[in-house]
């Protein structure tokens, strides 16, 4: 560490030339990095690196030369002293870098060495080259070749010198290795291409087999001459005309090709004007494809007359985005391709609303829908710059359905073919490059192959050194993908035409059909063309004359209107009598209303309404029968535009009439239905401000308020209607003003907020009265439409519904904005960067003014943002608060177009948060809020950068931060995913000393849930540490049960409704949309809908299950297919399942099975892996909460275990893992049953030679062990006997362990049942089952020995026993020393031995005391044995009399003895045992059975029980020969007799007292 702490500090250039390669690699790194900042290409920056460039490519070490290339090929391209180091880089690229391994290397030296030829240079790289091929490595001469290929092909034969390249290629082909002469042949080839015959005497000499192969070669090649693809510095100019030449070979030929019909010309946009109308109002799709077909076989031509093409293409672009059904989305988009062919640049005015449609429609599947698509965006982008669809086109690069992303990367990828490196500039490489190689990583293989073929087209555009800056952290292999999709690449106008060249080549090829002489050939077919062209028109006309916006002639009117009106009704519409002319209107409404609608010529009847007197009429009640006409005419018949402007401007003039007011806005009302609101509220408005009458202005602001309220504010031309309601603002009437003011209330409640911008400049007592009105509809929702096209359909009119809940957006972009690019000076930046802060804030305030000034400003601010952000961190509090101030002006002004700076001026406002004081936290948090009002939340939420934001430790940050997307977060409907990222910071600020932050978090977790889900964010809790994960997950499941809902989409909700009222919301579109079968359908969608509605509430819950009439008996039938599953087996067998199960574990991928008391996240663990294996109905049994159904399932593993041995043992850690869960619940009855199937389980492991493996045992057995301390008795003998047959399938050295740490419990019980089963083990096995830890292992269970608890002394001492059986005297060694403790050992014999150690000097007086003690006692013994024994038979009558207790007796016997006596045989053992009813028992209750014991010594001997055994027989059979004299009651098993021999039992005790010696 201390050598890289040296050079680490020095400059970047001794770095370069450092001796540590890791000194050198960074320098090289660094070197790279400033290389590309540096602009200018005289710095003296690039001096410095002069004479190191040579060392950058000869480095020594393979990574560091790497690395040293790149910065080398970048000093070359953009120093002006690169030229000085040609000749000693190229020739150590030749010598140190071709004969590299790396293809990395080789061709980073093969572009160091054609750049060094484009910065003029070729000489010095020809030379180097040329003195390569003389090289002994074959791997040098071959890169040498292929450069030399490389520059010939790229730069020419005028750049590239042939002559001394000719010279060498016959020694080439003669090279002993085949690669060179393969790619000598490339080379000659290539040669071949720029000078043609004159390479063939040259190399006449050569292998007439070689010469006869390139001849071949030469043959393919075509004959058109080569050009240069790569020019000099120099020749920048000839770059520029070659790129011109290309654009127009491109562009195909002349526009005026063909000559279009005059018909055609004359009614193309009277067509297209009424086909607008027709497709809005047709509710049936049939309608719709007769008028998208005729549009389409129009725009077939090849050229269009320019016109206003607006309305056309807004009906197309909502037919492609909105319209369901797909054959009309298909026809609209080839019409869209055809205007855009036809208009050609003329068309580029629309090309921004259509290019984000369709790249949306792109989520379409069907391959005829795409087609379409794609041939009709490619039109588009030929009519417009790829600048300008740039932006719609990288926002659908990030789209959830990745047909849409693919589509996106395709359709770059064919812009890109029609591009040059000059319309493709760097600065729009680099947004595509980034969202393109984001798209190489994605996880659908077409959308990575899209993205690969479009980089690949933008390489071979631009040129592989324009692109390789941006795939610097991009693998090497997909580098090469995006190289080979770049050969594979055809630009326009190169062999492949593209898409425009082919559309053209038909009119190309009709010359050649017209040349023939003879006149009856082509003559013939040319009038056919037309007159099929004709009969399409015709057709055209028949089914729509009569609705063409065309005006009819006065004479044509009147004879129309007369074939269907009463003849008397046309004499007296103009009688100078107004009865008659009464009369005459009557019977012409009367006419209209049983008028048919389709033969109804609306044009010619309201044209009649204008005979004299025509609307000067003086009488009101003829004049209101004329508004009611054109009422009913508008209704029933099918009313043009051109109708309607034929009465609108008289009716509007009556609208304010008193009498005639009310008819009048009942007439404008059916030509709003008839033409459309939009429309019709625009020629109103125009007409009513066109007039001086107030009272009309004010009706007419009145009746628009009710029709937008009637029929909605979809497409309504807001711009229009905001400037007439500033002009009826600035009137001088009163009522005028107050209806534009209620006007502007009504709009409101569609637009927003937005709407309130456009009247600022507005006087501040109307504005006062402005925002007064605003208040109160603020809260209110805008009605649901009654009237127009979305009441006829429920799909229109969501749409519809969907455009006013948008209208808010689209309405900012209507706002004059200033440029203030050209205010923001160098000086005010330089002021706002100063160190004075008293000059700082000058030129804050500069800002604050240009700001003010300009209210509404464009995105263009220069270098603004990057001057404000360095404020934001300003030492001086107010100027950091005056800064955010600027910033929300800044956004407030800016509006929509404020997303742009997010990244680099939105996310710095997260450092005020940092600060301590509360007033510039508030600052900031209100400045975030104003920016958020103009971009929304989720662009905020993109990226890592939130994420990172939230990794600050600063608990202000954090504090205020949480708080914020508590309350942001809930009001969306759906996040980006990368809000994932923020859930590890999320989890540490759980854990955060700040107080705060922690009650913060906490606060944060439901609404992270709300979006997230319970799921993702417990699985991000996996990875945390044990401790804090504990914690985690605790407040994740308190969270769960207060997560919020998501927010509905309110402006949907009447729509549907509406709907539904309407049509049958199941109802299919294709048969709802036919009206001969409305009727027939009527009853079966109605059935369909109630079945549908069925089904949704039987999901809701049992109470609305049961209120539905439906029969009970199908709700078992799921029930019973699942008891039908339950027949199936009940675990399956994964191959690897078990080991991968293990790795995971010891990687620790997963927990780890070690635990005190099971928590949730064990069971959740658990869960997830047993269902990959384990039948789902048996995983609904075994994780169930009711105890009876863990006991069904353990039946059902009984069942099924010797039918599936090997798939239980393939989950049997599974298995021991979930009965491990079950040692902890508290039913008796589940653990018998768990202990039954597991004593089962290991026979049958037994049977087949299973052995456990280490993570099965050490996940089972450490909680089986506790079970042995239960307190019940049948648990424990169960448990041990699965102890012992745990010793079958796992060898007993390593259960020892186990059983050592569990004599370590607190349970004494536990305690003793371990040692029994270490003594046993011991018993069994012998000192193996110690390993290598005996001497520890004795000591630790000889410290039991001294346990307060009876039995655990006993088993201690019984284990040591076993021991000393099995190593005899070495116990007392291992043992080690002790306090004054009892020890046993048994001789050979099997007699026991009773002695006292003394572990001291001191002790060992102790020891001689009680020798002598014990001396007395034996005297004692001698003198008083006949009392003695008569006490002992008094004992003994008493007890089998029942009169003495056992532990009275024993009591007795022991002062009689004098000492205590042990039995470690589990009989007698201290106050426990059986009851001793004679000298005889007690001497066998004190003896160890020999079974129990096993013998070591196979040495004879007697014991002395068994001499004790014999006499004593003697005495009994002597004395019930004598009989007894004794009248005491006698115990019914004992027989009376006389009492025995005091001398004879003396001498008999004698006896055993020398044998005891």
């Amino acid at each position: 560490m201390g050598d890289d702490s040296e050079w680490m500090k020095l400059p970047t250039d001794q770095k370069c030339e450092h001796k540590v390669w890791k000194a050198r690699l960074s320098g090289y790194t660094e070197a790279l990095q400033q290389f590309q900042r540096i602009t200018d290409e005289k710095s003296p920056e690039w001096g410095k690196y002069q004479g190191l460039i040579k060392k950058f490519v000869t480095d020594s070490n393979a990574v560091a030369q790497l690395k040293g290339l790149e910065a080398a090929l970048a000093y070359i391209e953009n120093a002006h002293l690169a030229s000085r180091t040609a000749g000693e880089v190229v020739s150590g690229v030749v010598c140190k870098v071709f004969n590299q391994p790396k293809a990395r290397a080789k061709e980073l030296g093969s572009d160091i060495c054609l750049m060094y030829i484009e910065i003029e240079k070729a000489e010095a790289v020809q030379e180097e080259l040329l003195k390569g091929l003389d090289n002994k490595n074959p791997k040098i001469a071959l890169a040498c070749v292929e450069v030399l290929r490389r520059a010939i092909s790229e730069f020419g034969s005028k750049v590239v010198t042939l002559k001394p390249v000719v010279k060498v290629l016959p020694k080439l082909f003669e090279s002993r290795e085949k690669a060179v002469r393969d790619e000598a042949k490339l080379l000659a080839v290539e040669v071949y291409r720029w000078i043609r015959d004159a390479l063939r005497p040259p190399l006449q000499n050569i292998n007439s087999v070689l010469l006869k192969e390139l001849e071949e070669e030469w043959a393919k090649l075509p004959t058109s001459a080569p050009r240069q693809s790569r020019f000099l510095r120099s020749q920048q100019d000839l770059r520029a005309k070659f790129e011109q030449q290309q654009q127009n070979a491109g562009d195909g030929g002349d526009e005026g090709d063909g000559e279009i019909s005059y018909l055609f010309t004359i009614r193309s946009i009277s067509v297209l004007n009424f086909y607008t109308i027709d497709l809005n109002e047709a509710k049936k799709w049939q309608e719709r494809k007769e008028a998208l077909e005729a549009l389409e076989t129009l725009t077939k031509n090849p050229k269009l007359e320019s016109g206003e093409y607006g309305d056309v293409v807004k009906a197309l672009n909502k037919v492609i985005g909105k319209d369901s059904n797909v054959m009309l989305v298909t026809i609209a988009a080839k019409c869209v391709a055809g205007l855009a062919a036809g208009l050609r640049k003329k068309f580029s005015t629309y090309a921004g609303h259509l290019v984000p449609t369709i790249l949306e429609k792109f989520k379409e599947k069907k391959a005829q829908v795409v087609q379409a698509l794609q041939e009709a965006i490619d039109a588009v982008f030929l009519s417009t710059t790829l600048q300008n669809v740039s932006e719609d086109t990288l926002a659908v690069m990030d789209n959830k359905n990745p047909s849409v992303r693919q589509q996106a990367s395709l359709f770059l990828a064919r812009s890109f073919r029609h591009c040059t490196p000059t319309t493709l500039p760097k600065s729009l490489l680099k947004p595509f490059c980034v969202a393109l190689l984001k798209q190489v990583n994605d996880s659908a293989p077409e959308v990575r192959d899209a993205a690969f073929e479009a980089l690949g087209t933008a390489m071979k555009v631009v040129g592989e050194r324009a692109v390789n800056p941006f795939l610097a952290d991009v693998d090497k292999l997909k580098i090469d993908k995006i190289k080979e999709c770049s050969e594979k690449v055809e630009l326009a106008g190169g062999k492949k035409p593209a898409g425009p060249a082919k559309e053209k080549a038909p009119p190309k090829a009709e010359p050649p059909a017209e040349a023939p002489a003879k006149p009856s050939g082509p003559p013939k077919k040319a009038p056919a063309a037309k007159v099929n062209h004709l009969q399409r028109w015709d057709s055209f006309i028949h089914v729509f004359s009569h609705v063409f916006l065309y005006t009819l002639h006065p004479e044509v009117c009147e004879e129309r209107a007369g074939a269907v009106l009463p003849a008397s009704c046309m004499q007296t519409l103009d009688s100078a009598n107004w009865k008659e002319r009464l009369a005459a209107m009557e019977e012409f409404h009367k006419a209209a209303e049983q008028m048919d609608s389709k033969e109804m010529p609306c044009q010619a009847l309201v044209r009649m309404l204008a005979k004299k007197p025509g609307w000067k009429e003086t009488n009101f009640q003829v004049m209101q029968l004329k508004m009611q006409v054109i009422a009913t005419v508008a209704q029933r018949g099918t009313f043009s535009r051109t109708s309607a402007l034929a009465v609108l401007e008289p009716v509007v003039e009556k609208v304010g009439d008193v009498k005639c007011g009310v008819k009048a806005k009942e007439a404008l009302t059916g030509v709003a239905e008839a033409c459309g609101l939009p429309w019709t509220a625009e020629q109103v408005v125009s007409l009513a401000f066109g007039q001086k009458n107030p009272k009309n202005q004010a009706e007419a602001l009145n009746w628009l308020c009710n029709a937008i309220k009637e029929f909605g504010f979809a497409g309504v031309n807001v711009k229009a209607f905001i400037n007439n309601v500033k002009t009826a603002l600035a009137a001088t009437n009163p009522a005028v003003r107050t209806s534009a003011i209620s006007l502007l209330s009504v709009m409101f409640l569609y637009v927003g907020a937005p709407l309130r911008m456009f009247f600022e400049g507005e006087k501040a007592a109307l504005l006062s009265q402005i925002d007064a009105e605003f208040e109160k509809v603020k809260c209110q929702t805008p009605p649901a439409p009654i009237r127009g096209g979305s009441k006829a359909s429920g799909g229109e009119e969501a749409d519809e519904q969907e455009e006013e809940a948008e209208a808010g957006d689209d309405v900012v972009d209507l706002l004059p904005r200033t440029d203030i690019s050209d205010k923001i000076t160098s000086e005010m930046l330089s002021k706002i960067g100063d160190k004075n802060w008293k000059i700082r804030k000058e030129g804050l305030d500069e800002v604050t003014a240009v700001l003010s000034e300009a209210k509404f400003i464009k995105p263009g601010v220069g270098e603004l943002p990057t001057a404000l952000k360095a404020r934001l961190t300003d030492s001086n509090k107010i100027l950091v608060q005056q800064t955010l101030s600027i910033l929300q002006q800044m956004a407030t002004a800016m509006g929509p177009a404020i997303k742009q700076y997010i990244k680099s001026l939105g996310f710095p406002i997260f450092t005020v948060l940092t600060d301590s004081k509360n007033t510039v936290r508030a600052a900031g948090l209100t400045t975030l809020n104003g920016w958020v009002e103009q971009t929304g939340m989720k662009l905020w939420l993109e990226g890592e950068e939130l994420a990172e934001e939230m990794k600050k430790e600063n608990p202000f940050l954090r504090q205020e931060l949480l708080g914020w997307l508590v309350v942001k977060l809930p009001a969306l409907r759906s996040v980006p995913s990368d809000l994932l990222l923020c859930l590890p910071h999320l989890y540490s600020c759980l854990e955060d000393r700040n107080a705060d932050v922690r009650k913060k978090a906490q606060e944060a977790l439901p609404v992270f849930m709300m979006h997230l889900g319970y799921d993702k964010m417990n699985k991000a809790a996996a990875k945390l540490k044990p401790a804090s994960k504990d914690q985690v997950v605790g407040l994740l499941e308190k969270a769960r049960a207060s997560v919020p809902a998501k927010p509905s989409a309110p402006a949907k909700e009447a729509p549907s409704a509406a709907a539904s009222s309407t049509k049958p919301a199941s109802a299919p579109p294709g048969l709802s949309s036919n009206s001969s079968l409305n009727s027939s359908l009527e009853k079966e969608n109605t059935s369909f809908s109630g079945k549908s509605k069925s089904r949704t509430k039987a999901k809701t819950g049992k109470q609305v299950l049961n209120s539905l009439p439906v029969p009970q008996a199908p709700a078992k039938k799921p029930s019973g297919k699942a008891e039908d599953d339950r027949t199936g087996p009940i675990f399956t067998l994964l191959p690897n399942g078990k080991e991968q199960r293990i790795k995971e574990e010891k990687s620790l991928k997963v927990l780890k099975w070690n635990f005190i008391t099971p928590r949730e996240e064990y069971v959740e663990q658990l869960k997830a892996q047993m269902t990959l294996c384990v039948a789902k109905w048996l995983m609904e049994d075994l994780f169930h909460t009711d105890f009876q159904k863990h006991i069904k399932a353990i039946g059902s593993m009984m069942e099924h275990l010797d039918a599936e041995v090997e798939a239980t043992v393939g989950c049997l850690d599974l298995i021991l893992k979930w009965f491990t869960l079950r040692f902890f619940d508290t039913n008796t009855s589940v653990l018998m049953k768990a202990l039954e199937y597991l004593k089962l389980l290991f026979i049958a492991l037994s049977n087949q030679d299973y052995h456990l493996t280490e993570h099965e045992a050490s996940s089972f057995i450490p909680y089986l062990i506790l079970k042995v301390g239960e307190p019940k008795d049948v648990v424990r003998k169960d448990v041990r006997s699965i102890i012992s047959l745990l010793r079958r399938v796992y060898p007993a050295s390593r259960v020892f362990p186990f059983l050592m740490d569990g004599t370590k419990s607190k349970n004494s019980k536990q305690r003793a049942e371990c040692l029994e089963e270490l003594g046993c083990l011991v018993g069994l096995c012998g000192m193996s089952v110690f390993q290598q830890t005996a001497t520890k292992a004795l000591r630790e269970i000889a410290v039991h020995i001294g346990d307060r608890d009876t039995a655990v002394r006993n088993a201690a001492l019984n284990a040591v026993v076993m021991a000393y059986n099995v190593c005899g005297e070495q116990v007392y060694k291992l043992i080690g020393q002790l306090s004054i403790r009892l020890k046993q050992s048994q001789h050979s014999g099997g007699e026991w031995q009773w002695t006292l150690f003394c572990s001291t000097p001191v002790n060992a007086l102790h020891f001689g005391l009680l020798l002598l003690l014990i001396l007395l006692l034996l005297l004692l013994f001698t003198d008083y044995l006949p009392r003695w024994y008569g006490a002992t038979l008094s004992l003994e009558n008493h007890v089998e009399s029942g009169l003495l207790g056992q532990n009275v007796l024993k009591q007795s016997l022991f002062r009689v003895l004098g000492k205590k006596m042990f039995y470690t045989g589990g009989e007698f053992s201290g106050s426990e045992g059986k009851t001793v009813t004679s000298l005889f028992d007690f001497f066998q209750s004190v003896s160890v059975e020999k079974s129990s014991v096993p013998a070591v010594s196979s040495k004879p001997a007697v014991s002395t029980m068994d001499m004790l055994q014999s006499q004593l027989a003697q005495l009994r059979e002597s004395r019930e020969q004598q009989g007894s004299q004794n009248t005491r009651p006698r115990s019914p098993a004992r027989a009376a007799g006389p009492p025995p021999d005091l001398n004879e039992f003396k001498a008999r005790l004698e006896m055993i007292k020398a044998n005891l010696r």
